[in-house]
């Protein structure tokens, strides 16, 4: 305690604050950082959960960068990544906007889009999977049927079964999106519309010239996020293609689920962490360049 009495006030102030941040300090060490670390460690090992590891070097990376499969798999994530988040802000951005003017019945309309982001991606995904089925079961072929259109095959098809993914994944966050859009457009002082409206100027100059470049950091952040999202996507595409994972002929899968393949079907953990550090290699750069690329605009 005298040693305490004997500090300035800012060195006291300081005391105080890291005692309050050693707890999710400490909360953030051993549940974040450690395992970022031994997972880059066992990145150079080879190790089958079960026996000792060994030291392999450069092994598992080498390994990787020559598997034709994992440059597939890196594609497709890059597809649901370029795909998703453009549309996703769009789409979110166009009915917040809209939402925003509309007074009858928006608290409920609100709540509706909303709805999917807090409803289980697991049970989304399967009642999206009966969507797709073929006749009789489908709801989608069957509604084609009746107009004569012939049935598509969604989930088994290379060219299809990717985008019949990203979209209820797209949907899925869509409500989390026009919240946040939602609440950017509140926080617009209306001072700037009724400047506008006296100058007499049209409503789609006022969208691009106040609406949008007020809403900079709200679609920076709306972007970060949706980017991580994707780039992470595995509940959907493991659900959706359940009989044959990441199908057909790998057209669907992400790095996240060639991950839990390796991990936990063919059980080399070695192999799986290079691919998880490659992962988190490419997070974190698709999101500092998001992130420096908005701010330049």
């Amino acid at each position: 305690m005298k040693f305490y009495r004997n500090l300035t006030i800012k060195q006291k102030q300081i005391v105080w604050a890291w005692s309050f941040l050693a707890l999710p300090v400490l909360f953030y060490s051993v549940i974040r950082f450690y395992p970022t670390g031994n997972a880059i460690l066992i990145s150079f090992q080879d190790w089958n959960l079960l026996g000792a590891r060994t030291w392999t070097g450069l092994d598992n990376y080498v390994k990787l960068f020559s598997d034709p499969v994992f440059w597939k798999v890196f594609k497709n994530t890059f597809v649901y990544l370029l795909l998703g988040t453009p549309i996703s802000l769009v789409v979110s951005f166009v009915i917040a906007y809209h939402l925003d003017k509309l007074r009858f019945m928006h608290g409920f309309l609100r709540l509706l889009y909303f709805l999917p982001f807090m409803t289980s991606a697991v049970a989304m995904a399967w009642v999206w999977r009966w969507f797709y089925q073929p006749v009789p079961i489908g709801l989608f072929n069957n509604f084609l049927a009746t107009f004569g259109i012939p049935q598509i095959n969604f989930l088994n098809s290379t060219t299809n079964a990717l985008p019949a993914i990203l979209a209820p994944a797209i949907w899925a966050g869509l409500g989390f999106q026009i919240i946040i859009f939602m609440a950017g457009l509140r926080a617009i002082p209306k001072s700037y519309y009724e400047a506008a409206h006296i100058d007499g100027v049209s409503s789609w100059t006022v969208l691009w010239e106040i609406t949008i470049p007020l809403l900079k950091s709200t679609i920076v952040f709306i972007v970060v996020f949706s980017s991580i999202g994707f780039l992470r996507i595995f509940d959907h595409v493991f659900n959706m293609t359940t009989l044959n994972p990441g199908g057909p002929l790998n057209s669907t899968k992400p790095l996240v689920l060639m991950i839990y393949e390796t991990a936990f079907s063919s059980f080399d953990m070695g192999y799986a962490a290079a691919q998880t550090v490659v992962l988190f290699v490419v997070l974190l750069i698709v999101s500092l360049l998001q992130l420096r690329l908005m701010r330049d605009r």
